[in-house]
């Protein structure tokens, strides 16, 4: 499967144009959810080039603090990548990591919004829904440099993977779970659940409670199909993504928890002093 084309001197590779589609799409939902609140559509734009930058800087760092065991094996470690900056820049080859790409922009659009005296938390809850679009449509660019696949698999739906992308060990195994379209789908759910939530529950709502709803239902997908992952990542023995996505979704639900258990207990209470 080509990754890319080349156009003159220049060779475009497709996952670069996949990210830059679901970084559009991400800004034009958010876009449609800033009108809805009754907020200046326009700082979205002028925010977006700070929030991918600072994503795809962030989500870089992540895969090479966490580098998968098959590039462990191969020398491609950490103080590898210290050592050897041009190929800790060389994004176009893949290896991006989600955890990095939100932590990366939830940072750039603080800073941003300290700058611009917005409210961080109100928007979090714009960027979300578009958040897990782009994520969605990211996840195809995966299946273009045929990065991200799970088990072996014989189920109708599984995708055949070129011998030179196959882990070692598997090297005679010719499908897999398309893992890739797995998250694809969950994070479009994620989007959908997220919108919902925010026409379903707006008079219950508080700022950031929508980006809470997406740190419970996205690392919950992660972590289940972590299991279908055979080039997990380890630190200290354990699955990284798998351990931070099971941390984030139980601080997260707790937080939802208790922030609208005060305010109901707050309610209750008016009502018997009145």
């Amino acid at each position: 499967m080509p990754e890319g084309i080349q156009v003159g001197p220049l060779f475009i590779h497709f996952y670069g144009v996949i990210i830059m589609v679901g970084a559009l799409g991400a800004a034009w939902m958010a876009d449609r959810q800033a009108r809805r609140c009754g907020l200046d559509p326009e700082l979205v734009w002028d925010m977006l080039p700070w929030l991918l930058i600072a994503g795809i800087i962030g989500a870089r760092i992540w895969h090479l603090l966490t580098p998968p065991e098959s590039m462990v094996k191969q020398g491609l470690t950490t103080y590898y990548y210290l050592t050897h900056p041009l190929d800790a820049i060389a994004i176009w080859k893949g290896g991006l990591g989600i955890p990095g790409a939100v932590m990366g922009g939830v940072l750039a659009l603080y800073l941003y919004s300290r700058k611009k005296k917005l409210n961080f938390f109100t928007w979090l809850d714009i960027i979300a829904p578009g958040l897990a679009l782009a994520q969605g449509v990211g996840r195809w660019g995966n299946f273009i440099n045929q990065e991200l696949y799970g088990a072996p698999s014989d189920l109708p739906w599984a995708i055949f993977i070129d011998p030179a992308k196959r882990l070692p060990g598997f090297e005679n195994i010719s499908h897999y779970h398309p893992l890739f379209l797995y998250e694809s789908i969950w994070n479009l759910l994620n989007m959908v659940f997220l919108l919902w939530v925010g026409r379903r529950f707006l008079d219950r709502l508080k700022p950031g409670d929508i980006f809470l709803c997406y740190l419970v239902f996205y690392p919950v997908g992660r972590f289940l199909f972590e299991f279908l992952r055979l080039d997990a990542s380890k630190l200290g023995g354990l699955n990284a993504n798998q351990t931070l996505m099971a941390v984030i979704a139980l601080l997260s639900a707790a937080m939802l928890f208790l922030r609208h258990r005060r305010s109901g207990q707050a309610t209750v209470g008016e009502e018997n002093a009145s």
